[in-house]
């Protein structure tokens, strides 16, 4: 808020509330100094109360123009990758950088991702993993969490690695919303597909 305050410690306000509560008794007397720190914080907070379906339509534009064409997806999906990721962005063209695994598979793979996460038996435990997914009858994230989960803990492996490789394949580093959230979004044949192109590409360079 620049130059007036409601005279308590409320910050977020619709345009009706603002309305509302001003008057000139809060307004003050000295220069305001826009603080882009704050200005940001403000603007994160206001994406937070745009429906998923509001945020997807700004974000249309930018997928247009980073070569996606959004009419490839339906809506509703749009709407679901933005609200996975909207609680990262502080500007709607942050979209792109936090969601684009959801529209388009990676093209390379974070190196220092790589060197961390990629060991010698990556490769074969991945290959197994594939084999697990596709005896999955039911591949939403509910349903496929704990078994993969279960899976990784009776064979042994080091979750850590197993998961972050995993992770690796369909986004092009370690980071991102849950895992299985973005399995069960792009869906079955997308997620083998990635691990695959990742363990065909990747191999041994872990």
């Amino acid at each position: 808020l620049l130059g007036w305050n409601p005279g308590d410690d409320t910050e977020i306000m619709s345009m009706e509330e603002l309305i509302e509560k001003f008057s000139f008794d809060h307004c003050s007397r000295s220069g305001a100094k826009f603080a882009y720190d704050k200005g940001r914080w403000f603007n994160h907070e206001y994406l937070q109360k745009i429906s998923d379906a509001e945020l997807a339509d700004l974000f249309k534009p930018i997928l247009k123009a980073r070569g996606v064409n959004p009419y490839d997806f339906s809506d509703e999906y749009i709407a679901r990758a933005v609200g996975l990721v909207k609680g990262r962005i502080n500007f709607v063209a942050d979209l792109w950088e936090q969601s684009r695994f959801f529209f388009t598979a990676p093209a390379e793979y974070a190196e220092k991702d790589i060197k961390k996460r990629w060991k010698e038996d990556t490769p074969a435990i991945l290959t197994a993993l594939v084999g697990v997914l596709r005896e999955l009858p039911d591949f939403s994230a509910a349903a496929a969490e704990p078994v993969v989960l279960d899976w990784v803990a009776r064979n042994e492996y080091h979750l850590g690695n197993v998961m972050n490789a995993f992770r690796l394949t369909l986004v092009g580093e370690c980071k991102g919303p849950h895992i299985f959230d973005i399995t069960e979004l792009i869906g079955r044949d997308e997620t083998i597909a990635r691990i695959e192109r990742g363990i065909e590409r990747i191999g041994n360079a872990g």
